[in-house]
């Protein structure tokens, strides 16, 4: 019979350069996801998706084939996730949070 070991009795034997930068890498990878993984990390399939979308599942396997999409569908996809999207534009010397809501009573540039 082959003995097994658990996986914190391996992290523990790791040097600490090698945990940390298997802490980086597993970071990373939670930061950058495509869609299907995502829906897959959620916990949904492309049928309960569909569902909340009002759309067929192969509407939703197509979305998350696509490279391009509308921010609003995007958006959408990921409210029916449980999430809410957010977008930054990232420079430099930092990053700012785009305020891209539509406001009701915004007032125009004359005002």
């Amino acid at each position: 019979m082959s003995k097994t070991t658990k996986f914190s009795e391996l992290r523990a034997k790791m040097p600490p350069e090698a945990r940390a930068e298997a802490r980086r890498l597993a970071d990373q990878d939670l930061k950058e996801m495509p869609l299907h993984e995502l829906r897959a990390a959620r916990h949904l399939t492309q049928q309960q998706l569909a569902q909340t979308l009002d759309m067929t599942q192969a509407a939703v396997s197509q979305l998350e084939q696509r490279t391009d999409v509308y921010l609003s569908t995007l958006g959408n996809f990921v409210e029916a996730m449980g999430g809410r999207l957010e977008i930054y534009a990232v420079f430099p010397d930092g990053k700012v949070k785009l305020g891209l809501e539509r406001e009701a009573s915004r007032p125009s540039a004359g005002d």
